[in-house]
């Protein structure tokens, strides 16, 4: 085996956690189709292959919506069981250790699914996968940029007797035109219940919004974050806060964020200390799993044995697990790449 054959053997069989994922893009259109019919929703497309050829963006709004449509079939509790565990099972294969997963309450709640529907089915399945699959999970609700901040207090106020579920709350959705100041007060209250906070910043927004997720929301993480690096000094204060930085390869060059793998800045983000890791945000519609990003980095790239050992660990130690369960598999990772010299 050559040292390139080794060092992808390795990216595909080392424990992984995955801090970055939208469970609604997880809609693989096969499974879309089939809780369509379930459900009795007609779709704008006629067969699974046409849906599959809608599934190229020019940028972040394309993408967007069709993700909101793709929404519309999810309508009862086993639709949201189904579809998480599907994920589940597919990183599964990815030796995906630890999930820690975005949903976004307000797409569903605007066609009239309770909040009580979409988190009994999306709790459930992590917990049966838990039970039968040994991955650990977080649950992170999501509030929708392009709404207002009335919305996303409605939305907090829904959650609230399933506070002892959620684990976390993010920004995601339309990212221009939509600051994250745009939220300063929904975010302190979120912050004020002891929830941590993420936000998807500077994917395609300016580093301004980076800025504003610091100072004015107070993240604990930062979602994507490429466009970060134009700024020195928001490069220096990301750094010195130790924030870590969920970056998603095939993600970006899907939506046009970068022209080619070569052209992605995860790789100076290690270079200048950053904590970036890898992560697929909405795998079904950016063709791509863990172990397919981690492939295309490994093959496209030249990142080195040490990047990809960091990688790997800057994922669990950005992770919300308790500091036992961190170093854990902080220590099977260290174990595996021991082993291959």
């Amino acid at each position: 085996m050559t040292s390139s054959e080794a060092l992808l053997d390795l990216a595909m069989k080392m424990p992984k956690a995955e801090l970055h994922l939208h469970i609604e893009g997880t809609f693989e259109p096969e499974q879309m189709f089939a809780i369509a019919q379930r459900n009795h929703v007609a779709l704008k497309y006629n067969s699974v292959e046409e849906l599959k050829a809608a599934y190229q963006f020019e940028n972040l709004q394309d993408f967007l919506d069709l993700y909101y449509q793709g929404m519309s079939v999810l309508l009862n509790e086993q639709d949201f069981y189904d579809l998480t565990m599907a994920y589940l099972k597919r990183v599964h294969e990815d030796n995906v250790v630890h999930v820690e997963i975005f949903f976004d309450p307000q797409g569903h709640l605007s066609r009239g699914v309770s909040f009580e529907t979409q988190i009994k089915g999306i709790y459930g399945a992590l917990k049966d996968a838990e039970r039968d699959l040994g991955i650990t999970f977080k649950l992170i609700m999501s509030f929708l940029r392009h709404l207002d901040e009335a919305s996303a207090f409605e939305t907090l106020a829904l959650a609230k007797p399933y506070l002892e579920w959620i684990d976390g709350v993010g920004l995601d959705s339309s990212e221009l035109g939509h600051p994250p100041e745009k939220f300063a007060n929904v975010f302190r209250e979120c912050k004020a219940l002891g929830l941590p906070v993420t936000a998807h910043a500077g994917e395609e927004g300016p580093p301004e919004y980076v800025w504003q997720a610091l100072d004015v929301i107070g993240v604990d993480r930062i979602d994507h974050g490429n466009r970060a690096l134009e700024d020195t000094d928001l490069v220096a204060t990301i750094k010195h806060k130790g924030l870590t930085l969920t970056v998603c390869p095939l993600s970006n060059l899907k939506l046009c964020v970068v022209d080619t793998l070569e052209d992605h800045p995860i790789r100076s983000m290690l270079r200048l200390g950053l904590n970036a890791m890898v992560n697929s945000d909405d795998p079904a519609y950016f063709g791509g799993y863990m172990n397919d990003n981690f492939h295309a980095l490994v093959t496209q790239t030249k990142i080195t044995r040490e990047e990809l050992f960091t990688l790997a660990c800057n994922a669990f130690e950005g992770s919300w697990l308790d500091t036992e369960s961190k170093q854990r598999h902080l220590n099977r990772i260290k174990e595996m790449f021991d082993q291959v010299p």
